[in-house]
């Protein structure tokens, strides 16, 4: 280059303020990927071009790992702003469904066996990631729900908060939902709270990331395992969780998110007779019924609740997936 001739800039897509408008990329905000846009801007120079961002394919979550839909199928995943395609989800069969059960149970022992304390000390490590990851979360929300870059923080934060109230529960649950109990004769009676097992999650729709981490805190925190189908319209948030929990200290198995339609897994869920439990919540109304009555085939608890996402979270959604275990012991032996 002669001296004095001013080097040319790199044509980049437009990104609306971070004050007011969504952007439409998934990679725009993280810094660590704003810094190889820039190192990578030399070569998008010399070849008098813009530069295209990587749309990828992401994968399921289940035991641990990242398997492909065993259907091999995906769908396109669209900006709320203005459609642009932002990444490919894969989209779960009914033998991911199944397999999910399948890792989800194969869990429950570790995970249910574990000390409450240390359950604790799990979720707060979950906490601790997606706090670290709140660009990338505030980003996916963006992008998602075509939300401002204000409002996606303030919602990630309120995610941070919610991850963390749960992880403070788990050895004080007991304290809140058993007791001694007063019986006539020389008995000790004691009401012990236990996990009732596999819980199937159908994560609110239109919340793709507080909603979601408000269903499926409460679960894992008493010592269930999980398997979630994620916002079919907007998965990038809860796909970003499976990354957040493969790498933190949560056993594989323990949390398990399928991305697909709705109402093709949900009645796979709800019939299954290795499943103890659903959530309904983000389930229409004009389906509710019929789920109901697949999931009585093998007496299956459901539990369903219109909850606004940014209010103080309760015990009730913990209490929803207890079992209560009664215990007799003679006083003087």
């Amino acid at each position: 280059m002669s001296e004095g001739q001013k080097p040319k800039k790199a044509r980049r897509k437009s990104v609306p303020p971070a004050g007011d408008s969504p952007v439409a990329t998934r990679s725009a905000s993280p810094a660590p990927l704003a810094a190889s846009t820039t190192s990578a801007a030399p070569a998008a120079t010399g070849a008098n071009s813009s530069r295209l961002g990587v749309r990828k394919t992401y994968k399921l979550y289940v035991g641990g790992a990242f398997p492909r839909s065993e259907s091999g199928r995906s769908y396109p995943v669209r900006a709320a702003w203005d459609g642009e395609l932002l990444a490919y989800a894969a989209q779960a069969s009914r033998k991911d469904a199944r397999d999910a059960v399948v890792a989800a149970r194969a869990a429950v022992g570790k995970w249910s066996g574990a000390t409450a304390y240390n359950r604790g000390q799990v979720l707060y490590r979950v906490a601790e990631m997606i706090e670290g990851r709140a660009e990338q979360f505030a980003a996916d929300l963006v992008a998602a729900e075509g939300i401002s870059w204000p409002a996606a923080r303030r919602t990630v934060a309120a995610v941070v908060d919610r991850w963390v109230w749960y992880s403070g529960w788990p050895d004080k649950v007991a304290q809140v939902a058993g007791g001694a109990n007063p019986v006539a004769g020389p008995y000790f009676n004691f009401s012990v709270p236990e996990p009732t097992g596999v819980v199937a999650v159908i994560a609110p729709a239109e919340s793709s990331l507080l909603g979601l981490v408000s269903v499926l805190a409460p679960v894992i925190a008493t010592g269930n395992t999980a398997v979630v189908v994620a916002s079919a319209e907007r998965p990038l948030p809860a796909i970003t969780l499976s990354e957040v929990l493969a790498t933190s200290d949560v056993p594989g198995g323990v949390v398990n998110i399928l991305t697909g339609r709705t109402a093709e897994l949900a009645p796979v869920l709800a019939g299954h007779f290795d499943v103890n439990a659903i959530d309904l919540t983000g389930v229409a109304l004009s389906a509710r019924a019929e789920l109901e009555r697949l999931a009585a085939s093998n007496v299956k608890r459901t539990f369903c609740a219109e909850d606004d996402w940014m209010a103080v979270p309760t015990p009730r959604r913990m209490l929803a997936f207890l079992e209560i275990k009664t215990v007799w012991h003679p006083v003087g032996l």
